[in-house]
């Protein structure tokens, strides 16, 4: 029976670069592996198929052998053929690594506990200035009890499997990669290996902090046979009441009253280091904004303070009395004139033109 074409195999053309060949092997590779597809015979085949096409793809001299000569070109027969090229081994840790969530290195036996992972919510002004807070921490230490050596892998946190012409590593199923089992009938853990405790860390939460961002704390994690995890704080900074953060500036609205817009004066502003006044000037529109310089926040990552800005809002004035309404009467009267109201002008203008073609 006839071999198919190699570049058929794997779905590429002969221009198809090395990265591009990987690329789809693996793709390819993890859908047809064995351990994927249990008692697929036509998905062993088919992996069987695959890993002879990368093999002599992915060789420059074979691949130039092959385009010349095609199957005959990378028959052992006539050709002095040494094996698989590097990148095939290569390749073949990247997908066991996907597939058993490891790699076919040799892994070491200093298997370290656990990563945690811990949210604290800090309130603007803390992520702003930076603060120490203490953390009750859930984690678990490794029994000081009697441990085994474990019998299916001898120590060596890794078992073996061979498949086919190649062999490859896995974490060992029943001590977990730490080599050790511990005593089912330890009186101080009843068995588990670990012991549940709670741990107060104090923590300092740098200046400049934002949401998402993460905090390590090396050795806090869950303790293994030989050494801890680290500990990761994810920040999360609350809502502010009067302040919206963007990056490393603020932003903030403060209502103004009718009279201030139109006459102009001087309003206070808050900040997170105190109040300060902006200069209101005469014929304020609503939502013009104001920047306060160097207001802002000081970037975590370094870099210049950011600014405030302030958007003011026009407050129409509600529930007039009628001195109060006489007075807003006689002073409409009195601004009827394009002078006094420039927008409304333009826009009448505007809206007189669209409309004589109606």
């Amino acid at each position: 029976m006839s071999k198919r074409d190699y570049y058929e195999v794997l779905g590429v053309n002969k221009s198809t670069s090395k990265d591009e060949l990987k690329k789809a092997y693996r793709k390819l590779a993890m859908k047809y592996h064995p351990d994927r597809n249990p008692d697929d015979q036509a998905a062993s085949e088919k992996f069987k198929e695959l890993s002879e096409a990368y093999e002599i793809l992915s060789d420059d001299q074979k691949r130039q052998a092959y385009d010349q000569f095609g199957h005959d070109g990378v028959n052992p027969s006539f050709t002095n053929a040494q094996g698989a090229a590097e990148g095939f081994s290569d390749i073949f840790g990247d997908i066991f690594s996907d597939i058993f969530g490891g790699s076919t290195r040799t892994r070491s036996r200093s298997q370290r506990g656990a990563d945690l992972s811990y949210s604290v919510e800090v309130s603007l002004e803390d992520a702003v200035k930076g603060t120490s807070i203490n953390l009750d921490i859930p984690s678990s230490e490794r029994c000081s009890g009697t441990w085994h050596q474990c019998s299916h892998c001898n120590g060596a946190g890794v078992v073996r499997m061979q498949q086919g012409f190649f062999s490859m590593q896995q974490t060992c199923p029943h001590c977990r990669g730490e080599g050790d089992i511990h005593d089912p009938n330890c009186s101080i853990c009843g068995g588990a290996g670990f012991i549940k405790k709670n741990k107060t860390l104090s923590v300092k939460i740098p200046e400049g902090v934002d949401t998402g961002d993460r905090i390590r704390l090396s050795g806090e994690g869950d303790s293994g046979k030989h050494g801890n995890g680290d500990l990761y704080i994810q920040v999360d900074v609350q809502r502010h009441k009067i302040f919206e953060r963007d990056g490393k500036h603020l932003y903030c609205e403060v209502p103004i009253n009718y009279a201030d817009a139109v006459l102009g004066g001087d309003i206070e502003v808050p900040t997170l280091d105190g109040k300060v006044k902006i200069k209101i000037p005469e014929g304020t529109q609503s939502h013009k904004l104001f920047r306060l310089n160097g207001k802002g926040i000081k970037p975590l990552r370094g870099g210049s303070k950011g600014d405030i800005l302030v958007r003011v809002l026009v407050e129409i004035p509600v529930k007039l009395n009628k001195e109060q309404a006489a007075l807003l009467r006689k002073f409409k009267e009195s601004i009827s004139s394009s002078e006094n109201t420039p927008m409304k002008s333009t826009w009448l203008k505007s809206a007189k033109e669209f409309l004589k073609g109606f």
